[in-house]
């Protein structure tokens, strides 16, 4: 990958959001979504796991660390029943 830009960053970042043209991205309608694909990147698509609603719900109420708690009642899971299905 080249290291080096033309893109003149100070300038850029100088700017506001106010002084930003938009008149020219058409709007994002109706039509357009439902003609759009999600992609998800292959690295990421293989951790996907769907979560009843409720389940995900009590799971973010327990703080910004669901996440790991999920993991770890997971991984608690697996120790306690590793001997069950390793045979």
């Amino acid at each position: 990958m080249n290291s080096t830009s033309g893109t003149n960053w100070a300038a850029l970042e100088s700017r506001s959001e106010e002084n930003i043209d938009y008149s020219d991205i058409p709007p994002l309608t109706d039509e357009f979504f439902e003609r759009s694909t999600l992609r998800i990147p292959a690295e990421q698509a293989h951790n996907l796991v769907q979560l009843d609603p409720d389940v995900k719900q009590w799971f973010e109420a327990q703080g910004e660390q669901y996440k790991t708690l999920i993991n770890n009642v997971l991984r608690q899971y697996i120790e306690k029943h590793k001997t069950q299905h390793s045979a």
